[in-house]
């Protein structure tokens, strides 16, 4: 039987722009799925590939997706887990 740990972290005093939290696990996700995606709905849509998210007692895959960058320039980096000190640590997607 696999041990599994789940910590959630938050600063003290949240507000609605510094609020976050921190999903911590000790099993490992499974191997990426490796999607193909369907024809782009228009030129300006950004494939988003998809990943694996915690959802309390296992992994659960959330499909990929097309979005619209929110500005020009901007490049989307994919959410990921990584190891730490013996955990899975996730690490969300962003717009850079």
């Amino acid at each position: 039987m696999k041990k599994l740990f789940i910590a959630l972290a938050g600063a003290s005093a949240l507000t609605a722009s510094t609020a976050w939290s921190q999903v911590v696990v000790r099993i490992g996700p499974p191997r990426v799925i490796v999607e193909r995606p369907i024809p782009r709905p228009g030129p300006q849509y950004v494939w988003l590939p998809g990943y694996y998210r915690w959802a309390g007692a296992r992994y659960v895959w959330v499909p990929g997706r097309y979005e619209v960058p929110p500005r020009p320039g901007v490049i989307w980096v994919a959410p990921r887990w990584v190891r730490r000190d013996g955990s899975w640590i996730f690490v969300p997607g962003f717009w850079r």
